[in-house]
């Protein structure tokens, strides 16, 4: 018999949704190039998520180097 998956408390800080929404974040710098940070974020429909969760699934994409800040200030995929 197979185990029960573990409790959302044991997930850690990153919850299975952040990595969806970084995934959005991802495949819209893909499609659109570099985009500015309030572009990115209208793109995506960002705004429109829940407290600060276009932040942190943006700040994790950069941080795993899944898209980085260019020279101008924009945000780009590698």
């Amino acid at each position: 018999m197979p185990m029960p998956p573990p409790k959302p408390s044991t997930e850690g800080p990153r919850d299975r949704h952040v990595f969806h929404e970084m995934g959005v974040i991802v495949r819209a710098l893909e499609a659109n190039g570099p985009l500015t940070r309030d572009r990115l974020a209208e793109v995506t429909g960002g705004s429109y998520w829940e407290h600060q969760r276009f932040d942190y699934a943006l700040s994790l994409a950069l941080a795993d180097g899944l898209a980085y800040v260019t020279d101008e200030g924009t945000l780009a995929t590698p």
